[in-house]
């Protein structure tokens, strides 16, 4: 019986995916507010989380369905631990949520199976539900796999990179992004490499987890080659929809500051 944890902050929309996902898996839904009621415990200390953590998983395990859920915002490594789902799915759609104590003590999983950053229930219920069905966990980096290389400054991120991110996937399966070390080198370059990181993860994790990374490289300026190197450098053409995408307008309307 798999226990899947459907975790996030609060307002991130875990109770409309859960209720979402429980009816594509014909599923056991145990919601935290209603957990916690039935308990009489609305300790949100360390040890009242930790608490309800075990509470979830212990209605998990009693449980005699095919699947079974537990929505609760599991702030920490320690209480996902405690849980010990089967599959993990991330609601990454808000940087916080309306309680302090809990956006203090909320720190990002370091081990999740799907990471869901747009407000869409319904179509990426259907996405991970069908994953689960199949058992087909997502795709591990492989270092010996053919790979597209994409380097630039991503600043930031936007659908022009996206597009030729679509295009370089299908070459191989695989891609490395490769952002250029260059913040606060002018006004140009605003954000650090985390920032970067992150714009593009938000994009890309959802449906392309593992099948990609991002790579912080010195600021390349030149690139040479030999004969005979065993790989191609090719550019990509697109119509002036996606050419006419700026990052500098975009950065203009986002009012951003340099990370120097």
């Amino acid at each position: 019986m798999p226990k899947i944890l459907v975790m996030g902050l609060p307002g991130a929309g875990k109770t409309t995916f859960a209720q979402e996902l429980k009816e594509l898996l014909q599923a056991q839904l145990f919601n935290a507010d209603i957990v916690r009621k039935m308990a009489d415990d609305w300790d949100f200390s360390y040890e009242g989380r930790l608490r309800q953590a075990q509470r979830m998983r212990d209605l998990c395990k009693s449980s005699t369905n095919k699947f079974v859920i537990a929505d609760f915002v599991a702030p920490l490594d320690a209480f996902r631990s405690v849980f010990n789902a089967d599959w993990v799915v991330w609601i990454d759609t808000l940087l916080e949520s309306r309680y302090n104590d809990t956006n203090k003590m909320f720190a990002a999983p370091t081990q999740y199976d799907f990471r869901i950053t747009e407000k869409n229930a319904s179509k990426w219920a259907l996405f991970v539900a069908n994953h689960i069905k199949e058992n087909k966990r997502r795709p591990v980096f492989d270092w010996q796999k053919e790979t597209v290389q994409m380097l630039g400054r991503w600043q930031p991120w936007h659908t022009g990179h996206r597009a030729l991110f679509d295009r370089a996937i299908q070459k191989t399966g695989q891609v490395a992004i490769q952002v250029r070390g260059c913040c606060g080198s002018n006004s140009n370059n605003p954000f650090d490499f985390d920032k970067v990181k992150d714009f593009i993860d938000r994009d890309l994790e959802p449906l392309y987890q593992g099948q990609y990374i991002v790579q912080l490289v010195p600021n390349i300026t030149n690139i040479t080659y030999g004969r005979k190197v065993g790989y191609s450098i090719e550019e990509e053409l697109f119509d002036e929809s996606v050419h006419s995408v700026s990052s500098t307008k975009i950065r203009e309307s986002m009012r951003v500051q340099s990370c120097r």
